[in-house]
């Protein structure tokens, strides 16, 4: 890869291609890690004839600067994990950082409810799990969610994502079982550069995907 992808579903085409063993597999799930990384996971998920369901993530931004992640959260069930990111919150008191967790809690359990409706969430046991983002940059939400997923004990986690800074795939290789990425480009500055269009995927975009799915079952 040399250059940026035209759309998420280009993107989601190259990974399927990046992905190809694993097709046709019986115990294969795709996550795809909203909201950006459902439109490239339900292609993946087609590809490789798998169910799709959605893993709510939220970063747990600095105060002061809330791009910038102190942590992550990730949904599975009735659980929500958290991975704190010790290089940036260091120096934020505990009564702050829950602060943000609260707020951020509560906009996982409202995200899950508006993708999935009256859909439980997808059985993970002793499945292969994709987990599947549009991109990563400090990797601390896929961190989370690869935490999260582990908790359900399933057979194999996946990280497979279309861009990413080399440095990140390496440090989530240790959580994972594999890491997957097509392009990792030096000079890496943002997920973004990755794509011509980035446009925001909306939530209606999202549920209308996972409506179209095979379904976590």
């Amino acid at each position: 890869m040399t250059g940026p992808y035209p759309d998420r579903e280009a993107a989601g085409d190259a990974l399927a291609a990046a992905l190809r063993g694993y097709a046709g597999r019986q115990d294969l799930l795709v996550l795809g890690l909203p909201r950006g990384g459902v439109p490239v996971a339900a292609r993946v998920a087609a590809a490789l004839g798998a169910p799709l369901d959605v893993l709510v993530v939220r970063k747990l931004g600095l105060p002061s600067a809330p791009e910038l992640a102190m942590g992550a959260i990730a949904g599975v069930g009735d659980e929500v994990e958290v991975v704190r990111n010790p290089r940036t919150s260091a120096s934020v008191d505990d009564a702050t950082f829950d602060a943000v967790l609260a707020d951020e809690r509560a906009e996982l359990r409202r995200r899950e409810r508006a993708y999935r409706a009256s859909r439980p969430a997808a059985a993970l046991t002793g499945r292969t799990v994709l987990l599947i983002d549009d991109g990563l940059a400090t990797g601390a939400t896929m961190r989370a969610a690869v935490t999260a997923v582990r908790r359900r004990e399933p057979a194999r986690v996946v990280v497979a994502v279309p861009i990413a800074p080399a440095d990140t795939c390496r440090e989530l290789a240790e959580v994972a079982d594999e890491v997957v990425c097509p392009w990792t480009p030096p000079g890496f500055a943002a997920v973004g550069q990755g794509y011509r269009d980035f446009r925001q995927t909306a939530d209606d975009e999202v549920r209308q995907l996972l409506g179209r799915s095979a379904g976590g079952s």
